[in-house]
């Protein structure tokens, strides 16, 4: 997008906030780097330089827009929808793992050298992954610092910088402020809520349409690790440095995120996995504008456009799910997960009260006697063939795994059928063409609307979508009264 030269020119002239994340615009007048929707008069476009990322701009010397705060524009929906191995490293430096790891771990866990990695992403991005993680820990000490009256040393080591000298030079160096000249500039939020509690409102390209989304994650609520209360979806979260909980109300042109973490490190992984979540970074315009092209689905897009593909923030806890809800109910399923939550879940405190557990580990499941279980033999033998699977490592599920690879390993295993390996594709590894045509919901769908019905013809049917078709089933589900469809009151 960023070489494109002309269509930049156009988005930035028109304000166009849809553009915002795919590319940046740096001023070489001011030195500034902005959003393409920022609300200052455009630059000339002899003055403006087209950049693919934060980092890259300041790379090459530019500073943030204190206006439109472009280090808080929605992520680039290539990272989701691109399997290739840029794609995924962009995945796992959102996650953390180059602070955690570094970029040697980041280069194991895709298989690929160091210097390969930072070739690829220096090639793509204009930066290698340490300058596109340094962003990342700018942006997450900038909400920290705006949000929180934390000293400003407990935000440096909270942000992941080694020391507060870095942490002072990288603020300054990023928004030309000093860190106690960025918290006087930052309104103070009159919003109530949990004491220790983090305040943040993550972005999303318009449109996004709520009722399916959190509609979806509320019918399948597991009691003890998630719930709906007051207008919000609540749910536990297991994180590197400790666990935390999350409120995540839908609003016109944000969503409302309330965190309460029991470390502070964890703030930029938890709000990567809650936008993973949500399927926030998301192009919705793109995806509707090519489902429309069909005159079946055209009238469903055009009822309620912006439908997002309901996510997971644990890729192994949906995995075990998608086994317990094979062949049975909702409620049923979530009958299932809530009596592993209680028997095997790890025990945390709500200060709010309602959530109690962390969903169990694959390890933790991993030594469960399978006559404990509650479920047809069969059903027994997948559940515990998956998670010693997955708690021996020879099954990865994650950001980085590779998409077509994971899923035939998945339709390896004993009672893994294309259902359960495409589900498992669309809500727990993000794959946007993940297509379920044997679900019941999707073929009593394509009844109603004229469509085959059959699982062979469906797909066939199905390839005008591509790659979008995961949205399809979506606006497919739709067509039902469904729970999973309403937002709840």
């Amino acid at each position: 997008m960023h070489t494109d030269v002309e269509r930049c020119v156009r988005a930035v002239r028109s304000k166009d906030a849809r553009f915002d994340g795919w590319f940046f615009t740096a001023v070489v007048t001011t030195g500034i780097y902005c959003r393409p929707s920022c609300p200052a008069v455009p630059p000339r476009p002899a003055n403006m330089r087209f950049f693919p990322s934060a980092a890259a701009c300041q790379q090459a010397g530019f500073r943030a827009c204190k206006r439109c705060r472009p280090d808080t524009s929605p992520g680039s929906p290539e990272w989701n929808q691109r399997a290739d191995v840029v794609a995924r490293a962009m995945r796992l430096i959102a996650d953390g793992v180059v602070d955690r790891e570094g970029v040697p771990g980041l280069a194991a866990r895709l298989g690929y050298s160091t210097r390969q990695i930072e070739r690829q992403l220096l090639a793509e991005l204009g930066a290698g992954p340490l300058a596109l993680a340094r962003a990342q820990r700018a942006q997450t000490a900038r909400l920290l610092i705006e949000t929180t009256s934390l000293p400003m040393a407990d935000i440096a080591f909270a942000a992941g910088f080694a020391s507060v000298r870095t942490f002072n030079d990288t603020v300054r160096e990023v928004f030309a402020l000093a860190p106690t000249d960025l918290r006087a500039r930052a309104p103070r939020s009159a919003e109530s809520g949990t004491a220790g509690a983090l305040t943040l409102r993550l972005p999303f390209r318009a449109p996004l349409n709520p009722d399916n989304l959190f509609g979806h994650l509320a019918a399948t609520a597991v009691p003890g690790v998630e719930e709906w209360r007051d207008g919000a979806y609540r749910r536990t979260l297991r994180l590197p440095y400790g666990h935390g909980i999350v409120a995540l109300s839908p609003r016109p042109d944000h969503i409302a995120c309330r965190l309460t973490l029991s470390d502070l490190r964890d703030l930029t992984v938890a709000t990567s996995r809650c936008r993973r979540l949500l399927d926030l970074d998301a192009d919705p315009v793109a995806v509707d504008d090519q489902l429309r092209t069909d005159p079946v689905l055209a009238p469903l897009v055009d009822k309620a456009p912006g439908r997002r593909v309901p996510r997971t923030v644990d890729e192994a806890e949906f995995a075990v799910r998608a086994v317990l809800g094979q062949q049975v109910s909702t409620a049923a399923a979530r009958t299932h997960a809530a009596r592993l939550v209680t028997a095997h879940g790890e025990p945390v405190d709500d200060p709010e009260g309602g959530l109690t557990h962390l969903f169990p580990e694959p390890a933790a499941l991993a030594s469960v006697d399978p006559e404990a279980l509650a479920m047809p033999r069969s059903r027994r033998t997948t559940l515990t063939t998956l998670v010693h699977r997955l708690a021996d490592g020879d099954l990865r599920l994650g950001p980085d795994s590779d998409r077509p690879e994971t899923r035939a390993k998945l339709l390896s295993l004993p009672g893994f059928g294309p259902w359960t390996a495409d589900v498992i594709a669309m809500r727990a590894l993000g794959d946007p063409d993940a297509f379920l045509p044997t679900d019941l919901g999707v073929r009593r769908a394509a009844r109603e609307l004229g469509l085959p019905s059959t699982p062979a013809a469906l797909t066939a049917r199905a390839t005008a979508w591509r790659p979008w078709r995961a949205y399809a089933v979506q606006y497919l589900w739709a067509t039902d009264s469904h729970p999973i469809n309403v937002l709840p009151a």
